[in-house]
């Protein structure tokens, strides 16, 4: 019998392993459907300030995303791992293309020189990135818990929204207490809503 915390590693190397074996063309393409469908969404529309995520590896790409942001003049912020307080620190960014270098785990992240530090009252929406996320909204996260905490210390009305290809959607995540499940999905091909509690 596998702990939780075992049960959640061998989630991750299995849904790691499919994204990764996605065609890079399908990938881009996909991603662009999810960019959309994102900035269709009403909550995106409503969203002055957004948390978006630099993409690395074989994640969805959140580049189209964040230039659709940008046409739209809001706010657009990224985050920075601070990791001897094991928190994120959130940066305006005005021009990806010049604004970000890689960080923690080689991670594109915010230049502070270049990028100002803003509160987290200023984010309206955030976009969760994931390994794998089921039905039910559950998300399993790289392990870290940065976004967990973030998500914990959110005002109420805040938007999250977390982006997947239909690859690492599961049966069902393992959650632990503090485990916060993602309100809306959106993958390639739909947008998955929690019903309201």
């Amino acid at each position: 019998m596998s702990t939780p915390a075992e049960a959640k590693a061998e989630l991750r190397r299995e849904v790691l392993a499919r994204r990764d074996a996605l065609d890079p063309a399908l990938r881009a393409a996909h991603s662009v459907a999810i960019a959309e469908t994102v900035a269709a969404l009403p909550e995106f529309a409503a969203a002055g300030g957004v948390l978006l995520f630099a993409s690395f590896g074989s994640e969805v790409d959140t580049a189209p995303l964040m230039q659709h942001a940008l046409r739209a003049d809001k706010l657009l912020l990224l985050p920075r791992v601070v990791r001897g307080e094991r928190r994120l620190a959130l940066h305006e960014v005005r021009d990806p293309a010049e604004d970000l270098r890689p960080g923690v785990w080689n991670i594109p992240e915010p230049d502070p020189a270049r990028c100002p530090e803003r509160p987290l009252e200023a984010v309206k929406l955030v976009l969760a990135p994931g390994v794998a996320f089921d039905e039910a909204g559950g998300r399993l996260g790289y392990g870290g818990g940065y976004y967990d905490r973030m998500l914990q210390a959110l005002a109420p009305g805040v938007a999250v929204v977390a982006v997947c290809f239909e690859c690492q959607i599961v049966p069902a995540v393992p959650r632990d207490a503090h485990d916060l499940p993602a309100p809306v999905i959106v993958t390639e091909t739909r947008t998955r809503r929690q019903p309201a509690r």
